[in-house]
């Protein structure tokens, strides 16, 4: 099984925990957020296989996951691209939240979520057992979608929309 990092509010490494155990106990731990962008100022984004822990056939960011203990954070990052979307990009951490969330199933979400961003304009292979579907969206459409249809989307991901990503959208856009 797979363990994530367990971290203080500043991000601080206290253990690490079972992935699932820390998700049943609702435990602070490190993750990951990833936003892909191409040369058109359009953002990929995955639907979440069905077969999920969670949130499963929801519209969410590019990628998503936990660094392992001892893993870099862009590493990780990189790494779950590639496993999950078939990207290889490079990535930049621009920006970090908190955020708990409570499922259904009694899982909880309380991530320490840092924010990456990259660009990409490739062929996109996505791994069936993580994702269902995914499409490249424009600004316009992606506002007007998370307004009229929040829950086809994942908890984090409106977070991050609503929290992080409208604040800095013409730095994604509009890349160096």
């Amino acid at each position: 099984m797979r363990e994530v990092i367990l971290v203080n509010s500043n991000d601080q490494e206290i253990g690490s925990m079972e992935k699932l155990e820390a998700h049943q106990k609702g435990l602070l731990h490190r993750a990951f957020s990833v936003f892909i962008f191409n040369n058109k100022h359009e953002l990929l984004l995955q639907k979440r296989a069905l077969d999920k822990y969670h949130s499963g056939g929801l519209w969410t960011n590019t990628c998503c996951s936990h660094p392992s203990p001892g893993e870099d954070i862009v590493a990780a990052a990189e790494r779950r691209l590639t496993e999950e979307m078939g990207i290889h990009a490079d990535l930049q951490i621009v920006s970090s939240f908190i955020y708990k969330a409570e499922f259904e199933n009694g899982l909880i979400e309380h991530e320490f979520d840092h924010i990456l961003v990259g660009y990409y304009n490739d062929r996109v292979e996505t791994n069936s057992i993580e994702v269902m579907d995914y499409k490249w969206v424009g600004i316009t459409d992606l506002k007007e979608a998370v307004s009229k249809y929040p829950n086809e989307f994942t908890i984090w991901f409106l977070k991050i929309y609503i929290q992080v990503f409208q604040r800095y959208i013409d730095t994604y856009i509009n890349p160096r």
